[in-house]
């Protein structure tokens, strides 16, 4: 029988089928999935197929993404589909986080939904709900115990910048859950709020490093939510605006510029002003970034300038701190990728080159991923060999990196120098990141 609804759906996208296609093979690139959809298998479930039960969420938020506008299975002629995802912004963030976690450890099934990335849930509910009363055995809390919790969350936090997301997640994946989460369910009073600040900074960072490991996308973007709805739960307007950073960076990296737009700006109005000047201009970094993703170059430009102002006149970064601590290296890699969006390929390379030598030793990955990032700077303009150097500066930091994105940045300069081949420098910066890309 002709699926009359999918028939519906496709007329209103206006699109043809390749170009579906091509998006519900990359929305399930997002969740981990690999999948090769093309004209026919369309073809097919207009007539009446149904799509694999996994398959059908990944197709569900394609054309959400194509329509512009939130569906479900039946909106596309099939029955209600148990994969479907649940809300991240319903239900109690504690249980999330925990749940989350657990399956992330074990990969569970149950992730093929987790690991979908929702357009839809990048739509901040108008009022967020805490939780009033949970279940499970209740533990108290108190300052020894948050201090505990922030001291490791600063330890993991370097080792991600040491050796990559993808190094020992396990490992903060299992205090999160076996550390932190327990502490979640009875502790009242004074060290409340503190410790759910730090719950939401460890998050944070799980959902950081799922995202910087090239996990599905969805995944990191359900722990960045949770992050926001522990920090609401804790009344700390920065570690809620981090978050929320968090997930406009993310949407920046997927190519979701107008929602990064509008994340980036609830982060800075969730602030309110009340933040350290550093902070703030990191808000406004990222801010800068979207802009320029997302075509608007005076927003852009002034953002930047805001950002600049801000770091002139910061106080000095306490050790202990390692979220916000927006330093002059910071701000020129955030220059650099505003301008390199912005077309301005030379002013980009010069802040990019500034970020990548003011990197300290425990900085590998971040120096690494922008270095990657100035070679396709340099690429673009049509300097193959300056670019191939770039890289081949890189040969013993590459291999202690467990890192998604690094990865992903180095297989697309690949795919970018190929007519350039026959430079011998070229030939063999290619070697070395086929040795480490190609296993």
């Amino acid at each position: 029988m002709k699926n009359t609804a999918l028939q519906e759906a496709i007329a209103a996208a206006g699109k043809p089928y390749t170009q579906i296609a091509k998006t519900i093979n990359a929305v399930g690139a997002e969740a981990g999935q690999s999948m090769y959809y093309d004209p026919a298998a369309i073809a097919h479930w207009l007539s009446g197929t149904i799509p694999a039960s996994t398959a059908v969420p990944v197709i569900v938020e394609a054309f959400a993404r194509l329509l512009g506008w939130d569906l479900a299975a039946h909106d596309l002629g099939w029955p209600h589909n148990e994969a479907a995802p649940e809300d991240p912004w319903e239900g109690d963030p504690v249980a999330w986080v925990t749940r989350l976690g657990r399956d992330d450890m074990l990969n569970r099934r149950s992730l093929l939904s987790a690991g979908l990335y929702s357009l839809a849930a990048l739509n901040l509910p108008a009022n967020l709900r805490t939780i009033t009363a949970r279940s499970g055995q209740p533990r108290r809390a108190g300052a020894s115990d948050v201090e505990r919790i922030r001291m490791m969350s600063s330890q993991f936090a370097t080792a991600d910048d040491m050796f990559g997301g993808g190094h020992a997640r396990s490992t903060v994946l299992a205090y999160l859950i076996h550390e932190v989460t327990p502490l979640l369910h009875g502790t009242t009073g004074k060290a409340r709020p503190e410790l759910f600040t730090a719950a939401s900074q460890m998050t944070y960072l799980a959902a950081f490093m799922a995202s910087d490991a090239g996990n599905a996308a969805g995944l990191a973007q359900k722990y960045y939510i949770q992050a926001v709805r522990l920090a609401e739960e804790a009344g700390d307007p920065t570690a809620k605006a981090t978050a929320l950073r968090g997930l406009a960076t993310q949407a920046v990296e997927l190519g979701h510029s107008a929602r990064a737009v509008a994340l980036a700006e609830e982060a800075v109005s969730t602030l309110r002003g009340k933040c350290p000047v550093r902070v703030r201009a990191w808000m406004a970094g990222m801010c800068a970034d979207a802009h320029a993703a997302n075509g608007n170059t005076k927003a852009a430009l002034n953002a930047l300038h805001q950002a600049e102002s801000d770091v002139e006149r910061a106080d000095s970064i306490p050790e202990s701190q390692w979220t916000g601590a927006y330093r002059r290296a910071s701000l020129e890699h955030q220059t650099g990728t505003t301008l390199a969006q912005l077309a301005d390929l030379s002013a980009a390379e010069a802040h990019l080159i500034n970020s990548v030598h003011a990197r300290r030793n425990i900085e590998r990955r971040s120096r690494v991923l922008i270095a990657a990032r100035l070679a396709g700077v340099q690429l673009r303009q049509r300097r193959p060999d300056v670019a191939a150097a770039t890289v081949l500066e890189l040969r013993d930091d590459l291999p202690l990196l467990a890192s998604g994105r690094v990865t992903g940045e180095l297989v697309k300069l690949r795919a970018s120098w190929v007519p350039d081949r026959g430079n011998p420098t070229v030939n063999e910066a290619d070697r070395l990141i086929a040795s480490l890309t190609d296993r």
